[in-house]
């Protein structure tokens, strides 16, 4: 079993009150050195504290939920400071739920003083006082501490203890995978979804439903039928509940396979995604989409080459950052599928690109995090692959398993094992690790 990474908040996050102002502050974290001693990503006002109040108290309730076999823990969020803007993500403790909220450059009135990625400190407080915010509050927030700080020195400031989990950085090497494979099917206004939401089934209805468009009028069916969106566990979707009465429209999204869907929640100056894994008991930490991508080795260098030109949250565009790098666009190619597959890449849905983050951790604990590659790897330097025939476009090879040879065949884009894991899943989780190994043996 992975384990949790652990960080320590040197003092805890903090709200207070005080002559009409409200004053927020979020400890951040990180393992990354240069990231966690700067003291403070950005600072100013929230230009509609209510409804930020409210976006927020939905990623709480995503992940302090479960909805699989993991037990449901609260588990900070990440945020991103840059380009303008702040971005708040994270899991639900199963991993099958992704919540992220883009605030845009109108959302905030203040200074970005840094830019990068770091855990904040949402602790129990905060989210209590969340819900207490009205609308004609003012809100100072605080990524990180500052000299500046407007916060009280009534608040006690504690060292807290938290762990992130393991699960949220193979999670964030897949969900974009996901994200950028899905196409916009339906737009709905603030009515029509409330019309739909009130569709969902009272009790935790098991089996596939699908959103399906009756003359304007949307609701939930169990029958499939052409131009409809699948949504496994449908229950999961009452997360969203507490921000609908504020959208101004919500659009849904499916993936190419029509497994797995995203909703995007539009307020105006920011936007709430939530995508969902095929089914409740399914996380994306454990989908292997981002396997195939992994084959080739990304050198540091890259990595340190990508930091230098990219701030968090910018747009990552492989063919100007080609041209204007003089990268060829073989070598660019790789470089995204490498970036992607170490969740250095976001995508962000109605603007249909990439976005850089700067992650909380280590890069070289993407490797690590997925037993599958490193069982590949271990195929190859035991030797362990015999190869049969292969030619340009086919490749037939044997490899070995425990006291038993699996066939492997590579024809073009398809590939095909006699293992259990193939036989179990045909590929739906990311390849096994005897293709893999053939893979990049290959390479």
């Amino acid at each position: 079993m992975l384990a949790d990474l652990e960080y320590h908040y040197k003092s805890a996050s903090a709200f207070d009150k005080g002559q009409g102002i409200n004053k927020l502050v979020l400890a951040h974290e990180t393992e990354i050195e240069e990231v966690n001693n700067i003291p403070c990503f950005f600072w100013g006002s929230l230009t509609e504290p209510y409804l930020t109040a409210k976006c927020w108290s939905t990623i709480a309730k995503v992940v302090r939920s479960s909805f699989g076999p993991v037990p449901a823990h609260l588990k900070d969020p990440i945020v991103s400071a840059g380009a303008g803007r702040l971005r708040f993500e994270g899991f639900s403790s199963c991993n099958g739920v992704y919540v992220r909220l883009d605030m845009m450059p109108d959302s905030v009135d203040g200074e970005f003083i840094a830019s990068g990625t770091t855990n904040v400190d949402f602790n129990e407080p905060i989210l209590n006082a969340l819900n207490s915010i009205q609308k004609n509050e003012k809100v100072v927030l605080s990524v990180g501490q500052s000299d500046v700080r407007i916060a009280t020195e009534k608040t006690r400031i504690t060292e807290k203890k938290v762990a992130l989990p393991a699960r949220w950085i193979k999670g964030l090497t897949s969900v974009q995978l996901y994200l950028a494979d899905m196409t916009k099917v339906f737009e709905l206004t603030r009515l029509q979804a409330i019309q739909l939401f009130q569709s969902i089934p009272k009790t935790n209805a098991k089996g596939d439903f699908y959103v399906v468009n009756r003359t304007g009028k949307f609701v939930f069916s169990i029958l499939p039928i052409v131009g409809t969106v699948r949504v496994g566990g449908i229950h999961r979707l009452r997360l969203l509940e507490g921000v609908l009465p504020l959208i101004n429209t919500l659009e849904i999204y499916q993936s190419g396979d029509k497994q797995t869907c995203a909703l995007v929640a539009n307020f105006g100056k920011m936007r709430l995604t939530m995508a969902f894994s095929p089914d409740s008991y399914r996380g994306f930490s454990g989908e292997g989409k981002a396997l195939d991508s992994m084959i080739v080795d990304l050198p540091t260098e890259y990595i340190h080459g990508i930091n230098s030109l990219l701030k968090a949250n910018e747009t990552f565009d492989p063919t100007l950052i080609s041209i204007e790098n003089d990268i060829d666009f073989i070598t660019m190619d790789s470089l995204t599928a490498n970036l992607s597959s170490m969740g250095l890449l976001g995508f962000d849905l109605p603007d249909n690109q990439h976005f850089y983050r700067r992650l909380p951790f280590k890069t070289q604990r993407i490797a690590s995090l997925n037993p599958r590659l490193k069982n590949a790897k271990t195929l190859i330097e035991n030797g362990d692959i015999e190869i049969i025939e292969q030619r340009l476009d086919y490749i037939e090879a044997k490899v070995k398993g425990s006291g038993v040879l699996h066939k492997v065949i590579i024809a073009d884009d398809n590939a095909k094992c006699t293992c259990e894991w193939f036989t179990t899943y045909q590929a739906t989780r990311g390849v096994c690790k005897h293709i893999l190994a053939v893979r990049i043996n290959r390479v």
